[in-house]
């Protein structure tokens, strides 16, 4: 009777002990459509360190198209995984600012957490990671004090506050504010899948600097058709299901396999099917973009 009491409260105590850790790191990671011409980044860290100035603050990039909530959502995905357990990350691109969409911290299964409006920036690390809890942030308690009448800045004011709060223990994730139903607002995409022989994704994002046009389709996926360097992936881009482009692009394994100017699939660092020209711009030339409404289709030929 003793040892089994004895390895339940060990057990208690580990998990209070390992919850309490995931929000104790005091690294807190900043998202924002907000550009850095003017003091809206700076303004948020100045709150963020006015909570404790030994947090550790940093951005994933404040650069994301104004209003674009679908790239925000991207790059978080591609990002969060690769900070520690217990990040609170702070994302804010709101074009519903002060209206009635949910203000909200999202603690996903890897112990990462997003604070943010919950408009469907959550949409991909929310599947990707899995979702522990969401609680909806109380302003009465996590708001920077005598804001009450500020209702066009709520990344300075209910974010930037909560997400520091929460980053330097000074409130637990329970303290946040009421649970919610496990689940988010959600952007319709066209999930990767493999049918009849046919990869179908989402142009996920472009590699801006250079035009490239990154997909949701991984690796793995796209080994199920056992591709050899040199088969020939017969690809169509769609916007809104209507046909923008339609080409055919070596699998290769770097972009000098083909030609300058000649179209190649591969690869990207993220271990995701992405096609490219070779020292050219592949978005530009052909009209194609990225986001919620754009898909590809895919379809492997083996070289001859």
């Amino acid at each position: 009777m003793r040892i089994a009491l004895f390895r339940f409260i060990s057990s208690l105590l580990i998990t209070i002990s390992t919850s309490f850790a995931f929000a104790q790191n005091k690294i807190v990671v900043f998202q924002s459509d907000f550009g850095l011409k003017d003091g809206a980044v700076s303004a948020m860290k100045g709150v963020a360190n006015g909570v404790s100035t030994d947090l550790k603050l940093y951005d994933l990039t404040h650069e994301i198209p104004a209003y674009n909530i679908w790239e925000a959502a991207y790059r978080l995905e591609q990002t969060v995984p690769y900070w520690p357990k217990g990040t609170v990350f702070v994302s804010v691109v709101d074009p519903g600012v002060g209206t009635s969409r949910k203000s909200v911290v999202l603690k996903t299964n890897n112990g990462h957490f997003v604070v943010t409006p919950d408009n469907g920036t959550l949409t991909l690390i929310a599947a990707s990671e899995g979702i522990a809890a969401i609680r909806e942030i109380n302003e009465a308690v996590n708001r920077r004090k005598d804001s009450q009448k500020s209702y066009t800045f709520h990344g300075r004011d209910v974010y930037a506050y909560t997400g520091a709060r929460l980053a330097s223990g000074a409130i637990t994730f329970e303290e946040v504010g009421p649970l919610l139903p496990s689940e988010v607002v959600k952007i319709p995409y066209q999930a990767a899948v493999l049918e009849g022989g046919k990869l179908k994704g989402n142009i996920s994002v472009l590699d801006v600097q250079y035009g490239n046009i990154w997909t949701n389709i991984s690796a793995d996926l796209l080994n199920q058709l056992h591709p050899q360097y040199g088969d020939i992936l017969q690809v169509t881009f769609f916007h809104n299901g209507k046909k923008v482009h339609q080409t055919a692009a070596p699998y290769s394994q770097t972009f000098g396999a083909v030609p300058e100017g000649k179209p190649l699939g591969y690869l990207n660092s993220l271990m995701q099917l992405s096609f490219a020209l070779n020292m050219g711009n592949f978005a530009a030339a052909y009209h194609i973009g990225s986001g919620s409404e754009w898909s590809v289709e895919v379809i492997l030929s083996p070289k001859k």
